[in-house]
């Protein structure tokens, strides 16, 4: 007989799977969590208000206060020399009757903050990689790189865009790679941008200011990759005239304020999200552009509905593990496939040539700035709220 090590182990030491894992321990699972070293995380998550309601009510954060910086405002420009331009376009939180749409946060800060919040006990980490996957006696069964196995009846994958445990578990995924990429740093701006969240829109992508507090801001600049890496190549001086430029010198003088970096994007889904004792979270199961800040938004998603998942179940039955990823894959099905068609479809416009392409984007843009019901329900998809 295979030995059970845990009720439940988290594969992956990322955001998702450490909120995963903290969760679970603390609603009272037996948690092994399997977290390999991984390079500091400097990138960083906008995340909406449904979001941050979960991590203050889940006791991941205290307070968002004492963490990030609020996202008061998100103000689109449309700055391609496309013959059907969009118009300029603000959206105000408190159209919405809110304070903020949301706050931003530093990656690594979120970790801190997690790791603070694991419980003392039913909680055990393990830097270890997983070099294979299989079930047996109705356990999931992991080998590590020491050639050592471990096993729980219920398995959380939640180790990234090429996992491992999703390939194992035979849940098959559909991945486009695009053309661009993203380069992120932070900015030290000679004018603040406030609470406000700016877009300046090109014809491969967005580029993007976010709020850091103070005079700095995040920067996502979505482009081809080839421009991407001859900026960068270019050294400090290329870069900060590249900023410049694509933010219409709106802001003075622009100062790096940290190393700038390039991810690869791509659009990755998974046709069901659990099975047979498996479930995935995070990047194993959905992987967007930063389009819309829906990301980790998702992840945090995930982790909600497996904790509730996990509240319904009874942990009586022999086969416990099973019942619980069908009704989790049932749970977020609907979910992905609207938040993947959102964004796969608001990047896609973003890179649209066409002309009637154009048009529909611009049309759109226009009925949002005219139309305040139906900003309002845009407003409530962006943010992910969901029906009771």
């Amino acid at each position: 007989m295979t030995k059970q090590n845990a009720d439940i182990i988290v594969v992956g030491g990322g955001l998702a799977g450490l909120a995963a894992a903290v969760s679970l321990a603390r609603a009272g699972y037996e948690t092994l969590h399997l977290a390999p070293t991984a390079p500091p995380d400097r990138r960083t998550s906008a995340l909406m208000m449904p979001s941050v309601a979960f991590l203050v009510s889940s006791g991941l954060i205290d307070s968002p206060e004492n963490v990030g910086h609020p996202l008061t405002a998100i103000r689109i420009i449309d700055a391609t020399p496309r013959l059907i331009r969009a118009p300029e376009t603000l959206f105000d939180a408190k159209e919405a009757s809110l304070d903020a749409f949301g706050w931003n946060f530093a990656n690594a800060t979120l970790l801190e903050r997690f790791q603070t919040a694991a419980p003392t006990s039913g909680l055990t980490t393990r830097n270890a990689a997983v070099t294979a996957y299989r079930r047996e006696d109705g356990l999931g069964v992991l080998t590590l790189t020491d050639g050592s196995t471990v096993a729980a009846p219920l398995i959380v994958g939640a180790d990234g865009k090429k996992s491992l445990i999703r390939t194992e578990a035979g849940l098959a995924a559909r991945e486009h790679k695009f053309d661009e990429s993203a380069l992120v740093c932070d900015l030290e701006l000679g004018r603040s941008i406030g609470g406000t969240s700016i877009e300046f829109h090109y014809p491969h992508g967005p580029f993007t200011l976010v709020p850091a507090g103070g005079a700095r801001a995040n920067l996502v600049w979505i482009d081809e990759e080839s421009v991407l890496r001859e900026t960068q190549a270019g050294g400090p001086d290329a870069l900060l005239a590249a900023f410049r430029t694509r933010s219409q010198n709106l802001f003075g003088g622009i100062k790096l304020a940290s190393p700038s970096f390039i991810f690869p994007l791509s659009v990755l889904s998974v046709a069901e999200a659990g099975r047979d004792g498996t479930v995935l979270v995070g990047e194993s199961a959905h992987a967007f552009p930063p389009i819309g800040a829906q990301g980790l938004n998702l992840g945090l998603r995930d982790v909600a509905d497996l904790v509730a998942v996990l509240a319904e179940t009874d942990r009586t039955a022999a086969d416990w593990a099973i019942h619980a990823s069908k009704a989790y894959a049932d749970r977020r099905a609907s979910d992905l496939a609207r938040t993947g068609t959102m964004v796969d479809t608001l990047f896609r416009s973003l890179l649209g040539e066409m002309l009637p392409t154009q048009a529909l984007r611009a049309g759109g843009l226009w009925a949002l700035k005219l139309m305040p019901s139906l900003r309002r329900q845009a407003f409530s998809i962006g943010m992910g709220q969901r029906s009771a």
